[in-house]
């Protein structure tokens, strides 16, 4: 006897015999396997007919047409700028400054735990079960951003900054930093979702001791670092001129970097500090989206895959995507450097997949609790619906999911064990009420915050180029 899979078949039952068309495994995906999920982990994996005849006592559930797959890890977020992501369109570099300082410094702990939770959910909709807070600015108590991640269902890897030095270039007391830093890495023992993290904004934010005893705080504590590094032109020229040497060359100065650490961006680097990475075993978030529309360069991703340098893929609260961020993975890989030399495969689907996942999870320092479907592992899956025009007839999954796969297909996010999103929305808690606060809360809260836009909107920058906007540019026209 079997059963069709609906929201209520992860709720009857604390095992769970799950036997998916497909199934996808590190070395690339598979037929007539399952899994059986009890207590929040993969009790096992295995083929079909082994899973079946070792358990009798559970109804096996069929999930016929769809592939269950790791959830995806975004590996740099912040979660408190949902209400400004709608900000970052045509605006140049080091947004941070105008944009995101304002606004998070807006947020009193209601609305920063609203702005937490709509990241969380729309994370949660493009198929990430794991997302790594760098840390917020918003001056309240950093456990309102984990309440909302965990509110929500997702996993967090859950910055605390540790910025030592301000601006304008006043230090504080480091033992005040470091005592705030030990406290939040002990806050939450025992919690299922969130996993507490240090950060330090960027380098020029810390002092060399602190960036030092941060680093490895977070090495004994077996946690990770994550810190902002090479992302902007403007960031290395200020390094150069205060420190004569570049951000990464800073860490690498202060004895700050190893396996530890997350560096997030790392998109200008000379051969010298891609060496550096590789010998360090320092990981990377390779944040495709933000070069897009924030950056000033594409992080070699290929060559640190290349070079055996630990990277996963993240956001930097750009969309939260999943399936829209691999396929930005490889393209930027392809224009920024494939085209160059004539690399037509640019690390293939499998590549882009693996680092938004299980290589993911290794950067974040959770590659023994997610991003691979194993025994003993959690249980953050997703079911995805692969009878859709768009991967039929189907040839190479791997490269399918990577260039046409899209989150509508996500039938099931589970978390845990526990399903978290049935079709885009929770099925234990109001997702859409939470969207109409959002939009009304965070609209005032953007309006309030003293933000300094560049680019003008959309219908302003019409108007100002000469376009009609119905029939198109008024030069054109008229020049007939």
């Amino acid at each position: 006897m079997t059963t069709e899979l609906t929201p209520d078949s992860f709720t009857v039952s604390d095992e769970l015999l799950l036997l998916p068309e497909l199934l996808l495994l590190p070395g690339g995906p598979v037929r007539d396997h399952g899994v059986v999920v009890a207590g929040g982990t993969f009790r096992q994996v295995g083929t079909a007919a082994e899973l079946t005849a070792q358990n009798p006592g559970l109804v096996p559930v069929r999930l016929d047409d769809h592939l269950l797959m790791p959830g995806f890890i975004d590996t740099h977020h912040h979660l408190t700028q949902s209400f400004g992501k709608a900000l970052a369109f045509g605006e140049p570099s080091e947004i941070f400054r105008r944009v995101w300082v304002p606004l998070e410094q807006s947020l009193d702990e209601e609305a920063a735990h609203l702005a937490a939770k709509l990241a969380s959910l729309e994370s949660l909709r493009g198929g990430f079960t794991t997302v790594c807070d760098a840390g917020t600015r918003a001056p309240i108590d950093v456990a309102a951003v984990g309440a909302a991640a965990s509110d929500a269902g997702i996993r967090c890897v859950l910055g605390f900054i540790c910025n030592d030095v301000a601006p304008d270039g006043t230090v504080l007391e480091r033992s005040a930093v470091m005592r705030r830093a030990q406290d939040h890495l002990g806050r939450f023992d025992g919690d299922p979702l969130i996993h507490p993290s240090l950060a330090v904004s960027v380098p020029e934010a810390g002092s060399d001791r602190v960036l030092h005893s941060v680093s490895r705080l977070c090495a004994d504590a077996g946690t990770v670092f994550q810190i902002h590094v090479n992302e902007h032109l403007a960031a290395i020229e200020r390094s150069l001129e205060r420190r004569g040497v570049r951000p990464l060359e800073h860490m690498h100065e202060a004895g700050a970097l190893g396996p530890q650490v997350l560096a997030a961006h790392a998109t200008l680097l000379t051969p010298r500090e891609v060496r550096l990475l590789a010998d360090t075993d320092t990981a990377v978030s390779y944040n495709p989206v933000a070069s897009a529309w924030k950056g000033n360069a594409v992080a070699p991703a290929t060559t640190m895959a290349a070079q055996d340098i630990r990277f996963g893929i993240g956001t930097d609260a750009t969309r939260g995507d999943a399936f829209r961020l691999l396929d930005a993975a490889e393209t930027a890989q392809r224009l920024a450097f494939g085209l160059q030399v004539g690399d037509s495969s640019c690390g293939a689907g499998w590549t882009w997949l693996h680092h938004a996942t299980a290589g993911g999870a290794d950067a974040a320092g959770l590659g023994q609790v997610t991003g691979t479907i194993a025994a003993g592992l959690a249980a953050d899956f997703l079911v995805v619906d692969c009878q859709v025009p768009e991967l039929q007839p189907s040839r190479d999954l791997e490269w399918e999911l990577v260039r046409l796969a899209g989150r509508d297909q996500i039938t099931a996010v589970v978390v845990a064990g526990r399903l978290r999103l049935w079709r885009g929305w929770p099925p234990d808690w109001d997702g859409r009420a939470l969207v109409r606060e959002a939009a009304k809360i965070g609209r005032d809260v953007a309006d309030a915050a003293p933000i300094q836009q560049v680019h003008p909107p959309s219908s302003e920058h019409r108007a100002r180029n000469g376009v009609d906007g119905v029939r198109g540019p008024r030069r054109a026209r008229d020049s007939g």
